[in-house]
């Protein structure tokens, strides 16, 4: 395109009558305005369209031809974007279906943007195709996703790159005071993997446990190379979160290797594997902490040596910190605590601990000595009922929520293991287990192995004779544990639509990985559960 034709921008919205209201009216007239207050306003084009149905999205695509196109609404995750039906109310339109429909335009369309909460997932899929595609890593408040929007086309009508364009809406959002700044990301088609021929010559690893760090099987985060950058600054908590088995520990020790390469010394605790009896006992359970830090350092202190009965357990383990860890001759330490998780079954522990790190990471704020302490927290879920967020660690630093592999990645993963699969192929595996990290390794693994067919694995897979048996009868378990959190799950497994559940349940069964959200409702995660838990919990009756 030539610097003097004209750039059409088109935007989509969409607001169910279902869903939460959203100013969409305000947002497009805000980016109008920006636009008629650009001295380059001749050369762009807006055209705006609302209640957006599915059967829209091709007609206003080919008529309209927009160099950008701009979706403004509710994004539901894993399961795709919030569009209308005939009556106004919710339809949801898949992430393939998106990706399937930019591929369309891939010869028109050089950004893409989903202003709506969770679609980073959308994102990475379109970016098979379009060039540069932004969408949301969690949920985004209605102002900070106008304000983005703001400085992103200020960007646009300045002529600038869609990078710089990019970096210009995020901060927009950080000059309102809006801690919303790292929620958009920005994804380039080029930094996408590519698909290599399947690999005939492997040896097959396990799908259990962490991936090793020379794995070939790893498939890299989107927030990985962030994560090596946030290590460098001074005092940084990184949160890694996500349910059981979707590579949080994997990427875990990926940071704290790349720490180590930077001349940094690195711990990593696992709190599921700590003994009971330190829980018992807050005294006892800092007293552990700080040994176990201190042990592979090279540390060995003796716990009356500096122990002192007469303050509390956190002031002793700041002392001890500051006495022996973070000495100014020493390089940067840092704390990966993985399976945090368990420390909220212990009130006592959780208030004081969370406490602790939370002053820790404030402590570096204004002493230069505690700025030598970064932290990585590792879980699948937070506290339910947050006591004082000022004293929780888990609304500062960087938060990282990790998303299911894309369809590009299933793919690469597919010929790391040596399975010359077509397109279809990988979207009959997909459809059943969406891209569950454990699920799809496990998948790919039993089936490149020769243990089954993929004909055979979509037949079993949803039944105790399948390969997934031990792991879903774990969840069946939990689920006739708690009965309230087992009929919540059937109502969500039969029901067609998205169910609304009481907030504790839905938080759990989040936590547990089982559902999605969309908006204030949820959905089965993927259909392999609908169908195992729909005839599990149904006979359960």
């Amino acid at each position: 395109m030539s610097s003097n034709s004209v750039k059409n921008i088109l935007i989509l919205a969409a607001n169910p009558l279902n869903t939460d209201r959203l100013r969409l009216d305000k947002e497009v007239e805000e980016i109008r305005t920006t636009l008629r207050l650009s001295s380059n306003r001749n050369r762009f084009e807006i055209e705006s369209r609302g209640a957006v149905r599915p059967q829209d999205l091709q007609p206003h695509l080919y008529n309209l031809k927009p160099q950008i196109v701009h979706f403004s609404g509710h994004g539901g995750g894993e399961q795709g974007l919030a569009f209308e039906d005939d009556d106004g109310k919710l339809k949801l339109v898949s992430t393939s279906a998106l990706a399937n429909l930019f591929k369309l335009f891939a010869h028109d369309v050089e950004c893409v943007l989903l202003n709506a909460c969770y679609s980073q997932v959308q994102a990475e899929a379109i970016c098979q195709h379009i060039p540069y595609v932004i969408g949301m890593n969690e949920a985004i408040a209605d102002t900070a996703a106008r304000k983005f929007a703001e400085g992103f086309y200020r960007g646009i009508w300045d002529g600038r790159t869609i990078e710089n364009a990019f970096a210009s809406g995020v901060n927009a959002i950080a000059l309102e005071g809006i801690p919303e700044e790292l929620t958009p990301v920005l994804l380039k088609r080029s930094a996408l993997l590519k698909l290599t021929e399947p690999n005939t010559d492997i040896s097959l690893e396990s799908p259990e446990g962490q991936v090793r760090i020379d794995s070939s099987f790893y498939i890299a985060s989107n927030y990985e190379e962030r994560c090596y950058e946030e290590i460098k600054k001074l005092g940084s908590l990184i949160r890694i979160k996500s349910p059981h088995k979707m590579g949080k520990s994997s990427l875990m020790v990926r940071v704290l290797a790349h720490a180590e390469q930077l001349g940094y010394r690195a711990v990593a605790l696992n709190l599921q594997q700590t003994n009971q009896k330190f829980f018992n006992d807050l005294d006892k359970f800092m007293q552990w902490f700080c040994a176990s830090v201190g042990k592979p350092l090279g540390v060995q202190v003796k716990v009356d040596e500096y122990w002192d009965d007469i303050f509390g357990a956190n002031d002793n383990s700041t002392d001890y910190f500051e006495k022996y860890l973070l000495k100014e001759n020493e390089p940067p330490l840092v704390i990966a605590l993985d399976n945090f998780d368990r420390v909220f079954k212990y009130a006592d522990i959780e208030t004081d601990f969370c406490g602790l790190l939370r002053g820790w990471y404030e402590r570096s704020r204004s002493h230069p000595l505690w700025g030598k302490l970064r932290l990585v927290i590792v879980y699948s879920q937070e506290p339910y009922l947050q006591k004082d967020i000022n004293q929780s660690p888990f609304n500062v630093g960087f938060p990282i929520v990790l998303s299911e592999f894309t369809t590009a990645q299933v793919k690469e993963l597919a010929a790391r293991h040596g399975l010359a699969w077509t397109d279809q192929d990988i979207e009959q595996l997909m459809g059943l287990i969406g891209g569950h990290p454990y699920l799809v390794r496990s998948a790919l693994y039993r089936i490149a192995s020769g243990d089954v067919s993929l004909e055979k694995f979509l037949l079993t897979a949803p039944t105790e004779a399948g390969i997934y048996s031990s792991y879903l009868l774990g969840h069946l378990k939990a689920l006739e544990d708690y009965p309230e959190v087992g009929a919540a799950m059937q109502k969500v497994v039969t029901s067609d639509r998205p169910v609304r559940l009481r907030s504790e349940e839905a938080f759990k069964l989040d936590s547990m990985g089982l559902v999605v959200r969309v908006e204030n409702d949820v959905i089965p995660r993927c259909r392999l559960y609908r169908q195992y838990f729909g005839d599990r919990l149904g006979n359960n009756e």
